[in-house]
This record gives structure tokens, C-alpha cells and sequence, in this order.
């Protein structure tokens, strides 16, 4: 990896519930509340086809109807992190949202990919913690298996929160399925753990467009996740000490070329 792509560790203090999405509590302990994740892919680059200039504000409009705890964003600039932070703390006060970007690379100059606007262009995640401080870690980077062909080139980045969490966020090659297919099995397989090894094992989701329609689920080792998809490329992956209880597209009123994807979690 190279360049602002390079891996990287930042620690960071947030607030994070004892009880919320921690390990089995101990006695006298809450059990850990269900978790909604929402996956968005914006198209907010305003170089691609799909760019509208609505998708955030119709994003923003998702996250104060359903109250998402978690947030993963695709084809964003950096300030749609701010933007919409912003507006998941507008939708629970007194929380903290933990904020989390990583630039794609463009391989024509070696440093970050732009958006038309002149901002960083790549992903983000959004963390919705609460309750007593804890150790946070944002962990992210380039994939070492890229398409050559491609300038873009593609990211993973991690919120870890002792304690809670772990939630991931990712968008793979859409121009190599086996380009992407290698992108994902090096999420699951080194990126993630790693950072369990390093920080602490915590329940964990990672959601994303994936450009892997159902072979998606051949990229994870074992029978350690389940999975709720939007019948297309975008997914949203936990670990197995959670259930699934919902799956819901959302319309985005063609803000963007692909639907919201909401999952509702419960701990097992």
C-alpha cells in the first residue's frame, strides 16, 4: 500500500454503552440491544453517470426516519462524512457519531482520488456509541490486489469500538469479479482480524457494494457471518453472534443508481 491509502491506525476516544453490541454481558449486565445498519452507495463523485447532487439530502432524509446505529457510505466525498454525521447526531442527541473516511487511490498520480468538487473521494462509515468513554480505533486502507487498468483504486476502512463493536465499510472493483472477489476475501480474511487481534475481538459487521452478486458469500471463510443482500451487489455481512430480523430496501427516488439497504440485527 502507498500513499494517503496506506493503513493506518488512529486511536480516538468515544463514548460507548457497557451494554451496547459489547461480548455475552455478566450477570446484573444489559444485553445488547438490536443494531440497524444502513448501506448506502450515493454516487456523489460527480464524475459518474449516476451523480444526481439530491443523493445526500435523500440519504439525510433515511437517517431520520429509520435511525440507523450504523452507516456505511460508497462514492462519497469527504464532506458527505461531515454531512451527514451531523445529521445522525441531529437524530440522537446526546450520542456520539463516530466518523470514519478513507480515500480511494488514483493510481495516475499516486495520491488520493478526487471528486469533481476537489474533495477526497472514496468511503465512509458513520458509529453510533453512547455511554461511557472508550478506546475507539479507525483502521483502513488500499487493497493490495487491484485492476491495473483501473486509476481507481479500492479502500476498506474499520471502526472499532472497545467494548461495543466493530463495524467496516468497503466499495470493490467493479471491472475484475476476481479482482473483487480477492479485494473481499483480503477483508475478511487479514483486514478484519487483524484488527481483532490487535484491538480486541467485538461482534462485527461490514456492509458495502460489493459488485459480487451471490458469490459474495463464497469470499467469507467458514459459516463465521450471515448475510442479508439487496439482490444485487450490495451487502451487509455480521458476524454470527447476530441474527437477522429484517431486510429492507429503500427507494431513493433515483437519487442514486442503487437502492438503500437497511438490516435490522439482534444479538444471539
Amino acid at each position: 500500500m502507498r500513499g494517503r491509502g496506506a493503513r493506518r491506525i488512529a486511536a480516538v476516544l468515544a463514548c460507548v454503552a457497557a451494554g451496547v453490541l459489547g461480548a455475552t454481558p455478566a450477570p446484573g449486565e444489559a444485553a445488547r440491544p438490536p443494531l440497524r445498519v444502513l448501506q448506502l452507495n450515493l454516487c456523489d463523485s460527480g464524475f459518474a453517470g449516476c451523480y444526481t447532487g439530491r443523493a445526500v439530502a435523500v440519504a439525510a432524509g433515511e437517517l431520520r426516519t429509520h435511525r440507523p446505529d450504523v452507516v456505511t457510505l460508497n462514492e462519497i466525498c469527504a464532506g458527505d462524512v461531515e454531512a451527514l454525521g451531523a445529521v445522525l447526531a441531529w437524530v440522537f442527541p446526546g450520542d456520539t457519531i463516530v466518523r470514519a473516511f478513507e480515500p480511494a487511490g488514483d493510481r495516475r498520480g499516486g495520491g488520493p482520488f478526487a471528486c469533481v468538487n476537489g474533495e477526497e473521494y472514496g468511503i465512509g462509515l458513520l458509529a453510533r456509541v453512547t455511554g461511557p468513554r472508550r478506546a475507539t480505533v479507525i483502521d483502513g486502507g488500499l487493497y493490495p490486489d487491484q485492476d491495473v487498468n483501473d486509476p481507481e483504486e479500492r479502500a476498506w476502512v474499520c471502526v472499532h469500538a472497545r467494548g461495543a463493536y466493530q463495524a467496516c465499510t468497503t466499495h470493490l472493483a467493479n471491472t475484475v469479479p476476481a479482482v473483487a472477489f480477492a479485494q473481499c476475501r483480503y477483508l475478511f480474511g487479514i483486514a478484519i482480524p487483524g484488527l481483532h487481534t490487535r484491538a480486541g475481538y467485538e461482534p462485527t459487521v461490514a456492509a458495502g457494494d460489493f459488485n459480487l452478486a451471490d458469490q459474495a458469500q463464497g469470499c467469507v471463510p467458514g459459516d463465521g457471518y450471515v448475510r442479508a443482500g439487496d439482490g444485487s451487489v450490495q451487502h451487509v455481512f455480521a458476524t454470527a453472534d447476530h441474527a437477522l430480523t429484517g431486510t429492507d430496501a429503500l427507494d431513493l427516488r433515483q437519487a442514486t443508481d442503487h437502492p438503500g439497504l437497511l438490516v435490522s440485527l439482534a444479538p444471539r
